[in-house]
């Protein structure tokens, strides 16, 4: 193998080689979004709940009556 050759082996090595670095950073590009999507979710989640218990607690109010007493669990 002459020199040149050597150097064309080595190019073609390193082109394969950001290749597959430049897709490993497209997927955890993509990773990343999708962790970002469900901590949101788990946020909607919980303004959901709280919101839910709100109602209840404003329907309860308006006809009169006292809610159930009902000792929920957290989690945990």
């Amino acid at each position: 193998m002459t020199a040149m050759d050597r150097q064309e082996v080595g190019d073609r090595q390193l082109d394969a080689l950001l290749e597959r670095l430049d897709r490993l950073c497209d997927e955890v590009h993509g990773l990343t979004r999708r962790l970002d999507t469900q901590e949101q979710l788990l946020r909607i989640s919980g303004e959901l709940a709280t919101l839910n218990e709100s109602l209840q607690a404003l329907a309860y109010a308006a006809l009169g009556h006292q809610p159930p007493s009902v000792r929920r669990r957290r989690a945990g």
